[in-house]
């Protein structure tokens, strides 16, 4: 198994294995970088306050929307793991699996979302992008209820891809052959003649996703599925507001790992917030940032029910396939379970903003 010191030393060594171009598209973010590199500084400026001689045995199970989970560490969508790793997302699949935690399936993965499903038997999810034709988009809603995911995770906050600066000047191309799995051979690439000095995945995304969502195609959605629907890209109070009127059973504090609009607030900085907006309504998660098991707790006690990973996992793919996914999870719980007994914390689902000092910037 890969040995693991931190989580934030593996981008280094996979920065070491993978093209130039490659590497780039997963680790950048969108503009100057500051969302990117503000969703870990505001993870640091964040204080934990421990209670001594509580005799605990931290338990670090909990639910999320109804299904069992060994730790409050999903998995989160990230397109086309074939970058890092030739079995893609059912090594993927597999990891999530053996830690007893819950895999979302991108729109864009490089195996189908009926390959994920048949792989393990597993909670999972299917991360939906709406695209222009509603009857593309319409087939993988149905698609996925038929393989047995649980919930719908529709991404809101990707109308087009942010300012990639590192994207448009690697004009960074998949690897030939790697093609979208969920998708017929003539629509399955992310090559639509884009220039030479562009992105050819932001051609693609500018070509087929409905840059014009509103509401109403939340309230379509909700028509023809019952799944449950999870909205990830929420940051404002008023969003998550008209998310729970909507029906959705969960939201995403997310800024889509800082690959976006740059400037938009870190999400452990939106969290708050969003929390006392929503007040129990729906269930919360959190991306973006999240390295250590201190910043599980920290979201978790500012009112998130679990956090996403999404860069280590690719970083792990990278360095030893299935067995490096499974080791950033397991790594990730080990961490989690010591800061929880050194904080005097009693269970996962019991932690508050009692545990939380600010510290000044």
């Amino acid at each position: 198994m890969l040995d693991i010191i931190n989580l934030d030393g593996l981008e280094t060594l996979a920065e070491a294995r993978l093209p130039r171009g490659t590497f780039d598209y997963i680790a950048g973010g969108g503009g100057d970088e500051w969302t990117l590199r503000e969703n870990r500084a505001a993870f640091a400026r964040l204080a934990l306050l421990p209670r001594m001689l509580r005799g605990v045995t931290p338990s670090l199970a909990t639910t999320v929307l109804g299904a069992p989970l060994s730790f409050p560490v999903l998995v989160a969508p990230m397109a086309m793991h074939g970058l890092c790793c030739d079995d893609a997302e059912l090594a993927t699949a597999r990891a999530a699996a053996a830690a007893q935690t819950l895999f979302v399936a991108s729109t864009l993965s490089n195996r189908s979302l009926e390959e994920i499903a048949g792989t393990v038997d597993a909670p999972r999810w299917f991360q939906l992008y709406v695209y222009r034709d509603r009857g593309v988009t319409r087939a993988l809603v149905e698609r996925a209820a038929a393989a047995g995911y649980d919930a719908l995770c529709l991404t809101v906050d990707t109308p087009l891809t942010g300012q990639r600066d590192r994207d448009k000047r690697n004009a960074f191309r998949p690897r030939p052959g790697l093609s979208f799995g969920n998708f017929e051979a003539e629509s399955a690439t992310a090559d639509l003649g884009a220039p030479n000095n562009e992105s050819a995945l932001a051609t693609y995304i500018a070509h087929q996703w409905d840059a014009a969502l509103t509401w109403r195609d939340v309230e379509w959605l909700r028509e023809i599925s019952s799944m449950p629907l999870v909205l990830k890209g929420i940051l404002a109070p008023a969003d998550a507001t008209l998310a729970v009127e909507h029906g959705a059973a969960a939201i995403v504090v997310s800024n889509h790992g800082g690959r976006q609009l740059d400037g938009a607030p870190a999400t452990i900085t939106a969290l708050p917030a969003v929390a006392d907006a929503i007040a129990g309504r729906a269930e919360i998660l959190l991306d973006g940032g999240v390295r250590r098991g201190t910043d599980v707790i920290k979201a978790l006690a500012h009112g998130a029910r679990a956090v996403l990973l999404g860069r280590p996992i690719l970083w792990g793919l990278t360095l030893a396939g299935e067995a490096g996914a499974l080791a950033v999870l397991e790594h990730l719980r080990a961490e989690l379970r010591l800061a929880m007994t050194l904080l005097g914390a009693e269970s996962v689902t019991s932690l508050g903003r009692d545990s939380l000092l600010r510290v000044d910037d």
